[in-house]
């Protein structure tokens, strides 16, 4: 795992409440790494979610480069406030720590008139891990954001899947994308700090097995 240990991860989804703030916890919490979402778009902040979850004694926040309240695509929150999101404002944080960066939303959720979240991790050079809820819809979502991401050429680590188990929806989708299956989270009654150190520790083990690395 010590690939990932120097590396940054960009968690995005195949759409809203996917479970991408459980994902950037768990996520971090195995990596030992920082937390970033440079676009926060209403109210609770995910920084303060994720921050109440991780427990490794080195786990730090930035601040987000836009922090808007309008719980909507970050396009119409900034435009309801009067404020213009600009992917050249959306800077790394100074830090040697690798970190797990939250989009908003899925791939193509609009920044701006030109600019979609996934243009930040290509601004950033950061791969991918994608989080697929799974409902009645998912393959033809997660096969769509697939394209989405082929299409720009971002490099992708593997997926999540979130939600009761589906296999036959999973198996058509890792035989279409081709990804590496990281982690599949269950319906939980909830969430703490015990259930991201649980599903943490399944990633490490999941991640050893697929890269052979500790």
């Amino acid at each position: 795992m010590e690939f990932l240990k120097k590396q940054d991860v960009f968690v995005t989804a195949i759409g809203t409440d996917s479970g991408k703030t459980v994902v950037s916890a768990i996520v971090a919490q195995a990596l030992g790494a920082a937390y970033w979402k440079p676009v926060q778009s209403g109210l609770p902040r995910d920084a303060d979610t994720v921050a109440a979850w991780v427990s490794h004694p080195a786990f730090e926040v930035f601040p987000s480069a836009y922090e808007l309240q309008m719980p909507a695509s970050p396009h119409a929150s900034a435009a309801a406030e009067g404020v213009e999101i600009r992917l050249e404002n959306i800077v790394r944080p100074q830090t040697n720590k690798p970190l797990v960066i939250e989009g908003a939303g899925g791939v193509l959720v609009p920044l701006n008139r030109r600019h979609f979240v996934i243009d930040i991790a290509l601004k950033l050079q950061v791969p991918v891990v994608l989080v697929s809820n799974l409902y009645l819809g998912n393959i033809n979502h997660t096969l769509l954001t697939y394209e989405a991401l082929k299409a720009r050429r971002v490099p992708v680590l593997g997926i999540v899947f979130n939600g009761e188990p589906n296999p036959q929806s999973e198996d058509i989708i890792l035989h279409h994308t081709g990804y590496k299956k990281l982690l599949h989270i269950l319906p939980e009654q909830k969430i703490d700090t015990a259930t991201i150190e649980r599903y943490a520790e399944e990633f490490r083990k999941n991640i050893y097995e697929l890269t052979g690395e500790r």
